[in-house]
């Protein structure tokens, strides 16, 4: 489990926060997809969502995303995580990008963005995204 258990709602908004990163990365390309919403399901479950809880989360994390003009908003979840849990963010959202089998420029910058906001290495970067591109080809 990628959060540690909190009071209230506060792990909820955190996971929030995250998939407002996710379904920004999704929407970037001005194709929001059913399958691009099940990766991120399915990585929100991973790193501690319960199943109970997931609708609730992608409708905040959604309202996150439109009510935000930057991506900061919604990163300091990320950026605090250990390297690992943010290699499997950064996994998940180049899955998100390369659902659609290419990654258009839009997407590639947000991803160059996110590797200097989250203080991934460039070469962790490019690794991660050639290991999602074969495994979508």
């Amino acid at each position: 489990m990628f959060f540690k258990e909190k009071k209230g709602d506060t792990k909820t908004s955190d996971l929030a926060r995250v998939a407002a990163l996710l379904i920004h990365a999704a929407k970037i390309d001005e194709n929001f997809s059913k399958e691009e919403e099940v990766i991120i399901s399915k990585a929100l479950l991973k790193i501690g969502a319960d199943q109970d809880n997931l609708e609730n989360i992608l409708k905040e994390g959604k309202e996150i995303e439109e009510n935000s003009n930057q991506i900061l908003d919604f990163t300091r979840e990320v950026k605090n995580m250990d390297d690992k849990k943010k290699i499997e963010i950064i996994e998940t959202l180049w899955r998100i990008i390369y659902s659609n089998k290419e990654a258009d420029m839009f997407e590639t910058n947000l991803m160059r963005r996110l590797a200097g906001l989250l203080y991934i290495d460039n070469k962790i970067m490019g690794d991660i995204k050639e290991k999602i591109k074969k495994e979508n080809q």
